[in-house]
């Protein structure tokens, strides 16, 4: 299993939201450096965010979710056209960040 996974869900749906692009990006220093990208599944996931066999070291990390695209596909206005979520790594343990959408709000949490 991949350290970092991810997944989104259309709360005002009750689906994932499949079609997102997501990019997660390294903190450096006052900049971001962008480290991988991909898009999500009809589950929801993007299954090859990272390769199983890497793991990101200790750090600032940020995942960007372009929303805008996603909502106009479905003929929805959006007041976020896209959600970045920052996240600390710790340790070489699993990282689940979750994304809980609609089209007015947004949560997330550590999932497992």
């Amino acid at each position: 299993m991949s350290q970092l996974t991810t997944h989104i869900l259309d709360t005002t749906l009750g689906k994932p939201a499949a079609g997102i692009t997501i990019t997660l990006y390294a903190q450096q220093g006052e900049t971001w450096q962008a480290l991988a990208y991909g898009q999500t599944n009809q589950d929801g996931r993007v299954a090859d965010l990272l390769p199983n066999d890497e793991t990101l070291p200790v750090g600032t990390y940020k995942m960007k979710f372009l929303t805008q695209e996603y909502f106009d596909q479905q003929g929805v206005t959006t007041f976020y056209p896209f959600v970045e979520i920052i996240f600390a790594v710790t340790s070489t343990e699993h990282y689940h960040v979750p994304l809980l959408l609609n089209p007015f709000g947004y949560s997330t949490y550590r999932g497992s």
